[in-house]
C-alpha cells in the first residue's frame, strides 16, 4: 500500500485564482527528489481561514490517512497568517524542534526569517509540517528537517517513508 502524503497550500489569492499556486508543485518536486518508497499525494489549495485549515488537516489525517502532511503559506506575522494556530488546534503534540531548525537554516539566507512561524505537530499517526510560502524557502526548510521525518512517522505508527542516499533513512527507534 502506498504511503499517503497530504500537501496543502494556504493562500487567499491562489485559492481564488488571482495567481497560480507555486507551493504545491515546489513541495511535490522536493519530495519526489528524495522519497524512494511508494507514495501518493492528496493535495488541497485553500484560503487563509483558520477553521478551513484545521478542517483540512483533520480530513487529511483522519479520513485520508496521510502519514505526512506538509503545508505551505500562512506562517508569517500578518493578521491572516494563521496556519500554525490552525495546526496547533488539532494536534495532540507539537514538535518545536522542527520550527527551530527551519528558522535557523533560513536565517543563514535572509534576516527576515525570524518573522516566520514554521511549526510541526502530530495528529494520530500523521506528522504535520508547516512551511513558509516562498518556493525557495520550501526546499531550504525541507532539506533541514527531512532526515528526521521517517523516524518520526515510524514512532507515531504512520506508513513508512524511505529516503534516498542523499538523506539516508535514520531510524534509531526501529526494532
Amino acid at each position: 500500500m502506498k504511503t499517503r502524503i497530504g500537501v496543502v497550500a494556504v493562500s487567499d489569492r491562489a485559492s481564488t485564482g488571482v495567481y497560480e499556486d507555486k507551493g504545491i508543485p515546489a513541495i511535490c518536486a522536493f519530495l519526489d527528489s528524495c522519497i524512494t518508497s511508494e507514495y501518493e499525494y492528496v493535495a488541497r489549495l485553500i484560503p487563509d481561514e483558520q477553521d478551513t485549515i484545521s478542517t483540512t488537516l483533520v480530513e487529511l489525517a483522519d479520513v485520508e490517512h496521510c502519514s505526512l502532511i506538509v503545508t505551505t503559506g500562512g506562517t508569517g506575522p500578518a493578521l491572516r497568517d494563521v496556519t500554525p494556530e490552525a495546526t496547533e488546534a488539532i494536534c495532540q503534540k507539537m514538535l518545536p524542534g522542527f520550527g527551530e531548525l527551519m528558522r535557523q537554516v533560513s536565517l543563514q539566507i535572509v534576516p527576515t526569517a525570524i518573522l516566520s512561524r514554521q511549526s510541526a505537530g502530530i495528529r494520530g499517526t500523521s506528522l504535520i509540517i508547516n512551511l513558509p510560502g516562498k518556493p525557495s524557502a520550501i526546499a531550504e526548510c525541507l532539506i533541514a528537517v527531512m532526515p528526521a521525518v521517517p523516524d518520526c512517522i515510524s514512532v507515531i505508527g504512520g506508513s513508512a517513508i524511505t529516503l534516498n542516499d542523499t538523506f539516508g533513512t535514520y531510524l534509531p527507534h526501529s526494532s
